[in-house]
């Protein structure tokens, strides 16, 4: 390093610490280190391999694109020039005890189809719920997305005009309340509930601002990634190792510490300085396990984590697009909303539940065997006791789900499980997390609140980038979260 070159080093290479790679590593006078514990790029984007064929072990589908675009711009780099996204012709599939509806990629078409599976009415209540979702979408984006984390005083000194525009969102409702209100249909009502779970959360108290989820999928679209997730976790390291990022893989940092010129950190009996530090990973973790415990940090990680889930990949007899849509979800026999009382008021995995499917070849141009294809299972679970147990026989889960997918004609009999993933696993692998997917659930009013900032408070030069952080889980925000970090660090840096 020259006198005027400050070094950042990022701590994990999941999504957040991918999209802050790539950021800094194209600004002049940073050294960008990253360090992970993994043996590869993307964190929960990940990957297993099965008889030659590689597969997604994580999330299935991108939203909102535009952040990706933005990302590779500010690196200039064109996104289209490393990454191919795909849409699928047949998108969703939902099944019912009595009927199946499908979702398309065009709002117009998914609304002929519940006319013609549900009638009119349902159609017209679906439309006028979309631009409903539409508008809190448009009013919380700028403020609990975009922007830097919110606070109650920022959001109170907008002023009476902006204030006015903020009830927009509807805070005030649960997610189930707002649905409840707008939709008829019990078999739409369980479709718009289980946007809830893309943010690991419980449509009966979520507040009915994350029913703009619905929007983001529904009318923004819903997108593949040509060859797998995996591919996106590939193209960000390599856009970021391009413009100067170096990697270092199976390197679990041990402890960080700060000093007078930065930060020291302990790496498999190494000592690393660095200038500033960009943390990709759960907010608990870098509390209780990284920082010393007399650090004079402001963090408070919520105690209350998001759903876990278990995972499980089938090698299925290929069949044709007709047959199977590139997503498929399975609502249980019993009540749905059941499913919620289970993970959150017993804490327990549902007793019925509902299985989610992504057969990758469909969703995703990737590529399976000779005569069978990748099908990607999930039901979601609650998140570990602190010790990272729960207690649960996953092999009577899969086996339970296994005879679900048969019965319902989705698999064939002689169609098997090759891999599986506990939230055990989950706990494991990613420390501090309790095996929670999406970093804490936001079953309050003032959950967006509670989320720690990416500037993180009492330590200076020391920034956050996780599901764990501002703006919260799932893909599209962890990169945003990345690129926020970065974006502080620039700030303070010119300061």
């Amino acid at each position: 390093m020259s006198a005027a070159t400050e070094r950042v080093i990022i701590v994990g290479a999941g999504m957040g610490g991918l999209a802050s790679a790539l950021r800094l590593s194209a600004q002049p006078g940073l050294e960008v280190l990253v360090l992970d514990a993994l043996r590869g790029p993307g964190g929960k984007v990940g990957t297993a391999t099965h008889e030659g064929v590689s597969f997604d072990t994580g999330p299935s589908v991108l939203t909102m694109p535009g952040v990706l675009e933005e990302l590779f711009a500010s690196a200039d780099l064109r996104l289209d020039d490393h990454l191919k996204l795909v849409h699928p012709e047949h998108l969703f599939r939902y099944i019912y005890r009595d009927l199946s509806l499908d979702v398309h990629v065009d709002p117009a078409d998914t609304s002929a189809s519940i006319a013609a599976t549900l009638g009119r009415d349902a159609a017209d209540d679906f439309e006028r719920f979309l631009a409903y979702c539409r508008r809190i979408w448009e009013a919380a984006a700028p403020n609990f997305v975009i922007g830097p984390a919110p606070s109650l005083g920022g959001v109170l000194k907008l002023g009476l005009s902006a204030l006015a525009k903020m009830r927009a969102v509807d805070p005030m409702r649960t997610m189930k309340g707002a649905i409840d209100a707008q939709i008829r249909s019990p078999h739409l009502r369980d479709l718009f509930y289980r946007y809830a779970t893309y943010n690991g959360s419980d449509p009966r108290q979520a507040p009915a601002t994350l029913n703009c989820i619905a929007w983001v999928e529904l009318g923004m679209g819903c997108y593949g990634v040509e060859g797998g997730m995996r591919q996106l976790a590939r193209a960000l390291h390599r856009a970021a190792e391009h413009k100067g990022a170096r990697f270092a893989f199976e390197s679990p940092v041990e402890r960080i510490e700060a000093t007078s010129e930065g930060f020291e950190l302990r790496v498999q009996g190494e000592r690393l300085k660095a200038d500033r530090i960009i943390i990709n990973a759960d907010v608990a973790h870098l509390v209780a396990d990284l920082l010393p415990a007399d650090s004079p940090h402001g963090l408070q990680p919520d105690p209350n984590p998001s759903m876990s889930g278990y995972t499980a990949l089938f090698k299925a007899r290929r069949r044709s697009d007709s047959q199977r849509a590139a997503h498929a979800v399975l609502f249980p026999q019993s009540a749905y909303l059941e499913e919620f009382v289970d993970i959150f008021d017993h804490d327990r995995p549902p007793r019925d539940p509902t299985i989610y499917l992504c057969a990758q070849e469909k969703a995703h141009s990737a590529e399976g065997w000779q005569d069978y294809e990748p099908i990607f299972a999930m039901t979601n679970a609650p998140a570990t006791a602190p010790d990272g147990s729960t207690g649960v026989d996953w092999q009577a889960h899969t086996a339970f789900i296994t005879e679900r997918l048969i019965g319902a004609g989705l698999i064939d009999a002689d169609d098997t499980p090759i891999w599986t993933r506990t939230p055990e696993d989950l706990a494991k692998t990613f420390v501090g997390s309790r095996g929670s997917i999406y970093g804490a659930a936001s079953n309050s009013k003032f959950a967006a609140f509670k989320r720690p900032p990416n500037r993180a408070p009492g330590l200076d030069g020391l920034y956050l980038a996780s599901g764990s952080a501002h703006p919260g889980g799932g893909v599209p925000l962890c990169l945003q979260s990345g690129r926020q970090a970065a974006e502080a660090l620039l700030v303070d840096r010119g300061r």
